[in-house]
């Protein structure tokens, strides 16, 4: 009975002193937090998202599409263990809100030109849930084309997705350079 009550102790002393992970939204700092995928600064702009695993890992993404590209990359789903939160900037406050709980609006004009916008409701204009947005993004259905001709940009994907050679992304992951 003795080692019971010794192991319970034990037990309950490991458990009592496990951290817990804060997945509560953070604040970016707007000098040094970088998309995780474009290696862009992050801006002031409410299109901001980042995602919380369950260590406490911060990734940040300036643009939903960005956060869209690295969840079809398997490295995400290594890196997000099997606890994760996910939060974006509602379009019109700012606000952090549950970006699986979010709805989206298409035509934004937004970092990445995915043109994405959350909002915490669904209304006429917010009409997409996450994961339809996900796969919107998937199928090219995006505003990339037209935000890459306007600053002059060039992709090898003619879907407008971020796809680079080999080695030749400068650090981003861009979903085409293995």
């Amino acid at each position: 009975m003795k080692k019971f009550i010794v192991a319970l102790a034990v037990l309950f002393l490991v458990i009592s002193c496990r951290k817990e992970t804060d997945f509560s939204p953070k604040k970016p700092n707007f000098d040094r937090d970088v998309c995780h995928v474009c290696k862009m600064g992050l801006t002031d702009l409410p299109y901001n998202v980042q995602a919380i695993n369950e260590r406490g890992q911060v990734r940040w993404y300036d643009d939903l599409g960005c956060l869209a590209e690295d969840i079809r990359d398997e490295d995400f789903n290594t890196w997000k263990g099997t606890k994760y939160k996910i939060w974006i900037q509602d379009a019109e406050t700012g606000a952090w809100i549950d970006a699986e709980k979010a709805w989206y609006r298409f035509g934004d004009e937004t970092p990445m030109g995915y043109g994405y916008g959350a909002l915490k409701s669904k209304s006429e204009q917010a009409g997409y849930d996450f994961k339809a947005v996900l796969k919107r993004i998937a199928e090219g259905k995006t505003k990339r084309a037209e935000f890459i001709k306007k600053k002059k940009m060039s992709v090898s994907g003619g879907d407008g997705s971020m796809k680079c050679a080999p080695g030749k992304c400068g650090g981003g992951k861009c979903g085409g350079g293995k």
